[in-house]
């Protein structure tokens, strides 16, 4: 017979990342396929589109950089990046305190 509250502390434990996993499989269904480009790919998939909306995050402690995502056609577009991007007249910014991207 093994400690019944070691054996409780190791069902929570399991219990719990099931449930992280879940979340997280959750997360990736709702906000739908996820592209992750090369700043020169973002840049080719942004001069397709047209009034587009983009949410950028500044970041980096020593070395800075930049996540961008787009949405277009369904999809969303995600790139990092050491250089500022150039962007459209026509397009709408949105500076995030964070991005968060399911893996």
């Amino acid at each position: 017979m093994g400690d019944p509250i070691m054996s409780a502390a190791i069902l929570a434990v399991t219990g719990a990342s099931t449930a992280a996993a879940a979340a997280m499989a959750n997360a990736v269904k709702a906000s739908g396929a996820i592209i992750r480009l090369e700043p020169e790919e973002f840049a080719k998939v942004l001069s397709r589109t047209t009034e587009p909306l983009i949410v950028i995050s500044p970041s980096g402690f020593k070395k800075k950089k930049t996540q961008y995502l787009l949405s277009w056609k369904g999809f969303i577009f995600h790139s990092i990046s050491t250089e500022q991007m150039s962007f459209p007249k026509d397009a709408e910014i949105i500076t995030a305190k964070k991005i968060w991207i399911p893996s």
